[in-house]
């Protein structure tokens, strides 16, 4: 293990957010639209890229190492669609900032529900 240079910024911070199959499939297809249907800015476009292949990641993540999911869903009661898709602040910035963006993918997101 190496330390950090004093001043030097940490690795970004991923923050899980638990998402059920059908609000998976909504953020996925909001992305794509925004990324298929109208001008998006390079450095957001990089984000929304990245959040695509977290969602896969996170059913991949899921399918190598069910275990960590699983006993979070057998502690909340959550069904056994639901997986942490994790994302970074600009990550979740640029997802929240897409006009079409569902209300209830929005509002789980937004930390709202």
């Amino acid at each position: 293990m190496s330390a950090l240079p004093a001043g030097e910024p940490g690795s970004e911070v991923l923050v899980p957010h638990w998402l059920d199959g059908p609000r998976r499939t909504q953020l996925a297809t909001a992305v794509r639209n925004a990324l298929s249907s109208r001008p998006v800015h390079p450095v957001a476009v990089i984000h929304l890229e990245d959040v695509l292949t977290e969602l896969h990641v996170a059913a991949a993540r899921d399918a190598v190492w069910p275990a960590s999911a699983a006993r979070v869903r057998l502690a909340t009661g959550w069904d056994d669609d639901v997986l942490p898709v994790r994302l970074s602040a600009a990550e979740l910035s640029s997802v929240l900032a897409l006009p079409d963006l569902p209300a209830p993918v929005r509002d789980l997101l937004g930390g709202t529900a």
